[in-house]
């Protein structure tokens, strides 16, 4: 993997930054993207700019403080990666919120336009801005843009309405951009993780009036939560060159939930 680039959004906590950490071991040169910045509209803290900057202790890592609502930041990031270390491989569309915790009639307005903005739009806006930079990669190339859904793409869950409208428009998203790549030699792919000890799976918790998030394991086939860890595996994974053979493919890591 030695000498490929990538770019993570959400990538200060959770799953992005265990992807983060996954593809700095395998040998890739990443720049990690997050806001850094709380949202009114959403009901817990996000990750702060400590939390990004630790990342660099990784040793290929570069940072950019950028929300994934602003296409212009995500070019900054983009030409970050190519500036730094020569061009762009992967794409990783990690960046996640979640809010809601009523009916979808009954929730607030700002918290399911936040969801709909950073879920699906963050996803729209890095491949508007990264998949010209994969495509300009000599051919053959092997360029990859990944984006993480969701179980609850398939799977209605109550109170999260716009998280899961939003997670469903992923999958779809790049069913159509991997038809639209063609044989460029890059594809688009997502994965659909299942509850995973994350912020995010905290703050459902507590919209949900659960004392915690042991309540989500009983869903779960495996018995248990699962780890960013094994998430960011499967998304190395997609990144790589030895997934070629698939694209508008959606990887379902979600511990039997879907089942």
């Amino acid at each position: 993997m030695a000498g490929r680039v990538a770019i993570v959004t959400g990538a200060a906590r959770g799953i992005g930054a265990a992807t983060v950490r996954r593809l700095v071991a395998d040998g890739w040169s990443v720049v990690a993207v997050d806001a850094c910045a709380d949202d009114p509209a959403l009901s817990y803290p996000m990750a702060t700019k400590a939390d990004l900057d630790a990342l660099t202790e990784l040793g290929a890592v570069t940072t950019a403080v950028a929300d994934v609502r602003s296409c212009d930041a995500l070019a900054s990031a983009v030409d970050l990666a190519e500036s730094t270390y020569g061009g762009l491989d992967a794409a990783l569309a990690v960046a996640g919120v979640v809010g809601g915790g009523a009916p979808h009639w009954e929730t607030r307005t700002d918290t399911e336009q936040a969801v709909l903005d950073v879920d699906l739009g963050g996803v729209l806006n890095l491949a508007r801005v990264a998949v010209p930079a994969l495509l300009r990669r000599p051919a053959p190339r092997s360029g990859r843009f990944v984006a993480v859904a969701s179980a609850a793409a398939t799977r209605g869950l109550p109170k999260l309405a716009a998280y899961c409208a939003a997670k469903a428009g992923v999958t779809g998203f790049v069913r159509a951009l991997a038809v639209e790549l063609g044989d460029s030699g890059v594809t688009a792919n997502a994965v659909s993780p299942g509850s995973t000890r994350t912020a995010a799976l905290d703050a459902s918790a507590e919209l949900y009036e659960m004392a915690g998030t042991d309540g989500f394991v009983e869903q779960q086939p495996v018995g248990r939560l699962l780890d960013p860890e094994e998430i960011a595996a499967a998304l190395a994974w997609l990144a790589g060159p030895e997934s070629g053979a698939m694209t508008g493919a959606v990887m379902v890591v979600d511990g039997g939930l879907s089942v």
